[in-house]
């Protein structure tokens, strides 16, 4: 239990030091009796707080969560009041003078009240206002207060830890899958179903007699041979498009304010895509790349594939793995020890800082008690993938590698757009959201081909990585110039890329994400990619 002197009682023992110096020096023992009795009466407040103190921890006073549940749910951006409540059972209130949450760095929490009493044999509720701008998986632990002695000049933090989970979604998906699915809107989606036609597609649906015009290459020659006249197949074609949006995740793109980062933006740029495609019924599937494939969803629709891209979109590209982290095995490892120790029933006494096994050992086994059921991560030993998982589980904030991944991020979305070419069902439609390349690579252009050939409509959707000068809050003239340096630098890289992409017919525009299907020539960059291409996109039907 640590206890820290207030203004007043470091006052009251500087003066009391003073009066019996200024005693000594003038020889007045009554004078020196004072200042003495100043100082103890100090050290008495000291041990009256601690006994306090401790009647109270020793009575019971915990903090407890007015809701059944460990995790909820929130679109990025959004805000959750969570309710907690304080309760005392000592015969004494409790004043407290301070009222912190403890949570991820991620998470903007405001606690009201931030000062009060919990009254004796009573209880006090609280409120926790959560915004989260940021998409992922993110701990709520407990909270500290710092209760005030009877005496009033010393006070001791006492934290809480009663971890609750905070899952953040991307808003545009989010909100539309929650969105009422009966009556009306159920009648109103009936019409966006998708359905087949005659065209040119894989699935046989009938044969039918030889018509003026048909193509020699549709004609069934056994079937035509039994039955004495020439029959032709007729395939069916889906008259709904088959769409990918491939997302890069690179860790340099989580550079930024939470919330204004690249990422957080292209997070819901591929978000409000793949809802639009999805109320339109349409299939679709979702890569999500960075230096290697990190989430790969097959195309396919429906309220349940829906869910699944949610949450391949909200934790796709997060950054707890080893080769996305800027945490090396010992500082996951004290991370672990800071957030397990007020969890563990011992309080981690019996296990050394250095003995990482045993501390994974005693991490797996809290693991089951998490709010969130994480994947393991990436990890070079057993011990670093437990403990990684621990801090995963928890929502403990990982931050991203410092360096950059941009040319295997590159060759990463290379193999992406020839493995989608590849896929059956044939996509018709593929979304791109990433920065323009400044130069347009070798692959890359014979990617783009590939997809032309195979006429499907390709859009760019470019990634904002311009600084802003919003980000400079101290008002220096030299960091405001190095900002419009490296905004400069930014526009100019990104010039050069849409006229390197220009070169292959591709023409960019700024993205913005939206909710709902976008109009036509905005919020996406569309590449018509040879005759064949089809002009399937929400914005052209």
């Amino acid at each position: 239990m640590r206890l820290y002197p207030t203004a007043a009682s470091v006052h009251l023992a500087l003066c009391g030091v003073a009066v019996a110096c200024a005693g000594l020096l003038a020889g007045s023992g009554a004078v020196v009796g004072w200042g003495v009795a100043v100082v103890l009466g100090v050290a008495v407040a000291r041990g009256a707080t601690l006994v306090s103190v401790a009647r109270v921890r020793a009575a019971g006073f915990e903090m407890v969560w007015r809701t059944a549940k460990r995790r909820v749910r929130v679109a990025r951006g959004g805000e959750v009041t969570l309710s907690a409540e304080l309760r005392n059972r000592d015969s004494l209130a409790a004043r407290f003078v301070a009222l912190r949450p403890v949570a991820s760095g991620l998470l903007e929490v405001k606690v009201e009240p931030a000062e009060g009493e919990v009254p004796a044999s009573g209880s006090l509720r609280v409120k926790l206002r959560v915004r989260a701008p940021r998409v992922g998986r993110h701990g709520v632990f407990g909270l500290a207060l710092e209760v005030r002695g009877v005496p009033g000049l010393f006070e001791v933090p006492l934290t809480f830890a009663n971890p609750l989970g905070v899952e953040v979604l991307p808003a545009p998906l989010f909100v539309s899958l929650r969105s009422p699915l009966g009556g009306r809107s159920r009648r109103g989606l009936d019409g966006l179903r998708s359905g087949r036609g005659r065209g040119e597609g894989d699935d046989l649906r009938e044969l039918r007699d030889h018509r003026p015009g048909d193509p020699f290459k549709r004609i069934a020659w056994r079937a035509s041979a039994r039955r004495g006249k020439l029959l032709v197949r007729e395939y069916e074609q889906e008259q709904r498009d088959t769409a990918w949006v491939i997302l890069d995740g690179s860790v340099e793109l989580w550079a930024g304010a939470p919330g204004t980062a690249p990422l957080d933006l292209l997070v819901d740029e591929a978000a409000a895509l793949v809802s639009q495609h999805l109320r339109l019924g349409d299939r679709v599937g979702l890569a999500v790349v960075a230096s290697r494939v990190l989430e790969w969803v097959p195309p396919a629709r429906g309220p349940a594939h829906g869910a699944r891209l949610l949450e391949a979109l909200a934790h796709g590209a997060s950054t707890y793995d080893r080769d996305r982290s800027d945490l090396d095995e010992q500082e996951v490892a004290l991370r672990v020890l800071e957030h397990l120790r007020p969890l563990d029933a011992r309080g981690l006494s019996d296990v050394r800082r250095s003995d990482l096994e045993r501390l994974a050992q005693r991490a797996t086994a809290l693991t089951s008690k998490a709010p969130f059921a994480a994947p393991l991560p990436r990890g070079g030993s057993a011990s670093e993938r437990a403990l990684r998982h621990y801090l995963y589980a928890f929502g403990v904030e990982s931050p991203p590698r410092s360096e950059p991944e941009r040319a295997a991020a590159d060759a990463a979305l290379v193999q992406a757009l020839g493995r989608v070419a590849a896929e059956r069902p044939r996509p018709t439609l593929v979304y791109v959201a990433s920065p323009t390349p400044e130069l347009v690579s070798s692959p890359l252009a014979a990617a783009i081909r590939k997809l032309a050939r195979a006429g499907v409509t390709l859009r760019w959707v470019p990634a904002h990585v311009e600084p802003s000068l919003r980000a400079v809050d101290d008002g220096r003239p030299e960091a405001a110039a190095l900002v419009r340096a490296m905004a400069t630098r930014a526009r100019h890289e990104r010039e050069r890329g849409e006229r390197a992409l220009s070169r292959l017919g591709v023409r960019t525009q700024a993205a913005r994400a939206r909710q709902g299907p976008p109009k036509a020539g905005a919020g996406a960059t569309s590449l018509a990619l040879g005759p064949g291409a089809r002009g399937g996109g929400a914005g052209e039907r």
